[in-house]
């Protein structure tokens, strides 16, 4: 049986790429809710006896969390072989230990759900910390797929003069792949957050900037604090504008607008949430490593 790929609201392209490449066949399903605000389900095609890949993003996690869940469920009740899950961008990695007391570990119980939900996952450069890797975090499992090769081709083909510029410490990891697969140089600023919105950063000694394109690059963009900080301090450094580059443009509130409006010359992010931003296409990255999931077939109820 070919597997049977259901896009959940909002992730149909996605979904068309994934069933392209690995020869399946394109499902039907709605969701919607009630008008007390529950959330009605169902699967318009036969999904017995076949592998079902679910494809969720799961930027705003809370309302789409419940309707996976119920969706998984049902697949799996209709006779699912195997329910796989694909959430390019993973949310609630943020909270991996208490940084008051009473806080909940949610990183760790958000794990817990999907992998009583589905039987895989594939997603793209999740915001790990504390947590060395997913499989440490999951009972199921958990492929991470990377996108600094397709964000280092989109800079060699439109930005080839950069210097790239990590905000802060935790974006060191992207920078330094990319600016190592683009073959420009990179660093990373000196950021003290006293709030979401309250970031100031400081330009290391020795920054390349005369004569290139500051690109600043980071895995996610929330509240653009971070970012409108960097851009700061770049144009006070003399740099001209920079061209922000994100893989995930979750983008809360008027981030984007406030990004914009801080002196960006560009802002593009990939398409795991899709965004006006989008402009660095992971479809085959993410197809791909769907594939050798399926192919693989490491999963066991």
């Amino acid at each position: 049986m070919r597997p049977r790929v259901i896009a959940l609201p909002g992730n149909d392209a996605l979904a068309g790429s994934i069933a392209t490449r690995v020869g399946g066949e394109l499902g039907g399903a709605t969701v919607r809710p009630f008008p007390d605000g529950e959330s009605y389900v169902r699967i318009d095609d036969r999904v017995e006896d076949r592998d079902v890949v679910l494809v969720c993003t799961l930027d705003r996690p809370n309302e789409k969390a419940v309707p996976l869940r119920l969706l998984a469920a049902t697949a799996r009740d209709l006779g699912a072989r195997h329910v796989g899950l694909v959430a390019p961008y993973l949310a609630y990695m943020r909270q991996d230990r208490r940084f008051a007391p009473g806080e909940g570990l949610t990183s760790s119980y958000f794990a817990r759900l999907l992998s009583e939900t589905v039987d895989w996952l594939v997603t793209v450069d999740p915001h790990l910390h504390r947590h060395p890797s997913l499989e440490m975090m999951y009972a199921i499992p958990a492929r991470t797929l990377h996108a600094a090769p397709v964000v280092a081709a989109w800079l060699r083909a439109h930005v080839p003069d950069a210097t790239l510029i990590g905000p802060d410490a935790e974006s060191v990891q992207w920078v330094t792949a990319i600016g190592e697969l683009a073959g420009v140089p990179s660093r990373v600023l000196e950021k003290v957050r006293r709030g979401p919105r309250d970031v100031t950063v400081s330009l290391p000694t020795g920054v390349p900037l005369h004569g290139r394109t500051p690109v600043l690059i980071d895995d996610i963009v929330s509240t653009g604090s971070t970012m409108i900080a960097a851009i700061g301090e770049l144009r006070r450094a003399g740099a001209a504008a920079p061209v922000c580059v994100a893989v995930h443009a979750v983008f809360a509130g008027d981030a984007a607008e406030r990004l914009a409006a801080a002196g960006a010359a560009r802002v593009v992010t990939c398409n795991t949430i899709p965004h006006p931003s989008n402009g660095i296409d992971v479809g085959k990255l993410v197809a791909d490593g769907v594939a050798a999931v399926l192919e693989s077939q490491p999963f066991a109820r």
